[in-house]
């Protein structure tokens, strides 16, 4: 599932691929991915409109439309947002058989939502109802905010001190768009065993958590995420941080910090890879 690195590339792209453009017309080839709106309403909503901005929140997409709309859109695990400059591109590449959203924009250039499992959708909400629905879904703060300081950090892992360090980093209520790749990264990085619970936790390894969760999720998004399944960025180029990874996916190889080997549990149903030598 793409995580705040990878849902933060897209957000960027976005707004300097589609910004201002107006949207003239959208192709639904699968209704079911429309969240609490029929075809004809979604329609009715969007075409037309401009594109005032995107941003971002947890793991959604934030689509802002001109008319005090917006769309609110979770990739969840195989979702991709692609982008082309023409219609022509559009035409002759797979998406033109793949697609389940298409938005069409007046200057001919395409945007397409795939999603080949269909787990995710995408939701219309007023704009001015946004905060409404994350208070809804209980996001926690975001962890690239100026405002998350490491006070707050602090303050955060003081409510739940019986928590397993791995899992809370991944619960979008504590922190949000932290998933299970960064989260294991960040221990690694912090020389953090997953299990060890926040009471157990040492002042200088809390801070060593909180600075390279920071580090971390701002290298990813440099490199613009990781490529570890389906996603892309909108210009259909996998993520370059995957060869950057220290722990992800490395069962049975060195640690790259000490002689170590890489081992893999499953916690809270979530393969997870560790050092058993230099992680405690």
């Amino acid at each position: 599932m793409p995580e705040l690195p990878e849902v933060e590339t897209i957000k960027s792209q976005l707004n300097k691929k589609i910004r201002d453009k107006k949207i003239k017309a959208v192709e639904i080839r699968l209704a079911k991915m429309l969240q609490g709106i029929t075809a004809e309403k979604f329609r009715k909503i969007t075409e037309g409109r401009k594109i005032k901005g995107v941003e971002r929140r947890a793991k959604l997409l934030i689509i802002n439309l001109s008319n005090n709309y917006s769309l609110v859109i979770h990739l969840k695990v195989t979702g991709q947002i692609l982008f082309f400059k023409t219609l022509k591109d559009f035409e002759k590449s797979k998406s033109n058989r793949a697609g389940h959203l298409i938005y069409y924009f007046t200057n001919e250039s395409v945007l397409v939502h795939n999603d080949t499992r269909q787990f995710g959708y995408v939701k219309v909400v007023k704009t001015k109802e946004l905060e409404k629905l994350f208070e809804q879904e209980f996001f926690g703060p975001e962890p690239l905010a100026k405002n998350f300081t490491f006070k707050k950090f602090k303050e955060l892992l003081a409510i739940k001190p019986r928590a397993k360090i791995k899992p809370l980093l991944m619960d979008q209520t504590f922190i949000a768009g932290v998933g299970n790749i960064y989260s294991q990264e960040v221990c690694w990085a912090a020389k953090v065993f997953p299990t060890r619970s926040v009471q157990s936790l040492r002042p200088q390894e809390i801070r060593s958590l909180y600075v390279n969760l920071i580090k971390i999720l701002c290298f990813a998004v440099t490199y613009r995420g990781s490529s570890v399944d389906n996603y892309l960025d909108v210009e259909g180029r996998p993520g370059e941080y995957v060869p950057r990874l220290k722990v992800y996916n490395r069962e049975g190889e060195k640690c790259l910090r000490c002689d170590g080997t890489i081992k893999k549990m499953t916690l809270r149903g979530r393969g997870t890879y560790y050092c058993p030598k230099c992680q405690q």
